[in-house]
């Protein structure tokens, strides 16, 4: 498995990382023995860089995280986030200072660690100065409890804002074939900074494997269920712009997936795909996409297929808490 650079501080990761969070919450019933397997056949292909967050499960992705790396820990590029409170049923964005320091000790509990590698401000609460929260990241920093600090799903002003106050080395959002918003201002910001871009949900939850059901068949408790793009009118218009998708890939002789995951990659080496799964057959077909390289005529049929604004419908039901 090749390698990445993110931030201009040195953290080298895996070209292609794994995200967990479908693992133990989101996407229906999860397999904690499968999942676990899933962890540890990702290093052995070398795939080094896990994600997770405190909120995934309220905890217990990070502590299936934490045993399926046990015994394995300097193989691991960790990172976790904070800053999104579900208590009750009721969903709050936590940004202070005193909750920052007490989410990253319970983090570190949970991982079975002694350090993150990446830590990341999961969303952002205007209510709180970005100076403040990135001061209090900066002290974890300084304690050793955490190498690098990260950013998800902010605007370019508080990426400069936070940047100001301490070195971020990596901004967390959503980015595909699908979702390209961060092109016109977030994305440049990043690079005029150094600040590298780790890109959540690259296959578009699914939608980019060209397998994924209607929503009705979907299981109950996956969140895709009421995502605008794979209901409503908006179903039927994307999975149109899928099927021009999976043309290309067969014509390529690759996946659909694969050639989702090989068309980030191809964006620029700043930027670090995330997919997640909880199957390993799964995670072999992303990880082959590592050694998928894509010729000038097939970026072009790509982005004739699918322009930047093609794709109808929010990424979320609300994007409240989202900063454009």
């Amino acid at each position: 498995m090749r390698k990445r650079t993110l931030g201009t501080d040195g953290l080298r990761v895996s070209a292609l990382g794994l995200g967990c969070m479908g693992m133990s919450d989101f996407y229906g019933q999860g397999d904690d023995q499968e999942s676990v397997a899933v962890i540890r056949r990702a290093l052995d292909l070398g795939i080094d860089f896990l994600d997770t967050a405190d909120m995934y499960g309220n905890g217990t992705n990070e502590e299936l995280v934490g045993r399926a790396i046990k015994g394995r820990r300097d193989e691991v590029v960790l990172a976790t986030k904070f800053g999104i409170k579900r208590e009750g049923g009721t969903r709050t964005i936590e940004n202070s200072p005193d909750y920052i320091r007490a989410a990253c000790d319970a983090s570190l509990r949970r991982l079975g660690v002694d350090h993150v590698d990446l830590y990341y401000l999961h969303r952002r609460n205007p209510g709180v100065p970005i100076e403040e929260s990135v001061g209090a990241m900066a002290e974890l920093v300084e304690q050793g409890k955490v190498r690098y600090l990260g950013l998800s799903e902010v605007s370019a002003g508080t990426l400069r804002e936070a940047h100001a106050v301490h070195p971020i080395t990596a901004l967390q959002s959503e980015y595909s074939l699908f979702t390209r918003g961060l092109e016109a201002e977030i994305l440049p910001a990043a690079r005029e900074l150094g600040i590298g871009l780790v890109a959540y949900s690259p296959i578009s939850r699914g939608l980019l494997t060209g397998a994924l059901p209607p929503p009705e068949e979907l299981p109950e408790g996956d969140f895709r269920r009421s995502l605008p793009r794979v209901t409503g009118e908006n179903a039927a218009h994307n999975r149109a712009l899928v099927a021009e998708v999976q043309r290309i890939a067969e014509a390529a002789g690759v996946t659909t997936a694969q050639l989702a995951l090989a068309w980030v990659l191809a964006q620029g080496d700043d930027i670090v795909p995330i997919p997640g799964t909880k199957r390993l057959k799964y995670l072999e077909e992303n990880a082959a996409a590592a050694d998928v390289t894509l010729t000038p005529e097939q970026l072009a049929a790509l982005a004739e297929a699918v322009p930047p604004d093609a794709v109808r419908g929010d990424r979320y039901a609300s994007m409240a808490d989202v900063e454009r």
